[in-house]
């Protein structure tokens, strides 16, 4: 029963510490290992970096990663895009949901007090939905856009972001301040 008992140990060590070098060589093989919230990030942040530019970044106070939902959730985000003119656009809230797909960002929803500036525009809503295939951000809830002058609100909203175009949708309302 000795020898029995040494052999399994053995066995069982040798099995640990295959894994272990496993997972030294690629750490996101962990994922595999963990739990549900599969890993719980502090100070987050991720971007995307594409021909030597950068395309888009988000930092986050903390953030969770679902692995079988292909998911992270993101506390406090700060989302940034990049135009090819290197011009920014700065979109806050509360919470970020962000879906990934196999290597790059599917789909990012924002949610609470969202906040977007952009060229001395300020768009205000409940959610924000960025959708980097169309490169579009959509603003399904009731929204505020501000500048110098000038207040437009609908009942939704869609920015498309390469041609710098804005559409109202339903119940547009507009305010103009002519002297500025």
């Amino acid at each position: 029963m000795l020898s029995q008992g040494g052999m399994a140990y053995k066995v069982t060590e040798t099995i640990i510490a295959n894994k272990v070098r496993a997972i030294k060589r690629n750490p996101l093989e962990a994922l595999d290992y963990l739990p549900e919230a599969a890993l719980h990030i502090r100070d987050f942040h991720r971007s995307k970096i594409e021909d030597g530019r950068k395309v888009w970044e988000i930092f986050g106070e903390e953030a969770n990663y679902y692995k079988q939902q292909r998911e992270a959730v993101v506390k406090k985000p700060r989302f940034y895009y990049y135009d090819k003119k290197g011009e920014t656009a700065e979109t806050i809230g509360d919470v970020a949901r962000i879906y990934l797909n196999e290597k790059d960002l599917e789909k990012m929803e924002l949610q609470g007090d969202v906040n977007v500036s952009y060229q001395g525009y300020a768009l205000k809503s409940d959610e924000a939905i960025y959708l980097p295939a169309k490169d579009q951000i959509v603003l399904p809830t009731r929204t505020v856009l501000t500048s110098d002058g000038i207040e437009l609100e609908g009942s939704s909203m869609e920015v498309d972001l390469q041609d710098k175009k804005v559409r109202l949708v339903r119940n547009v309302k507009t305010q103009i301040e002519p002297e500025k």
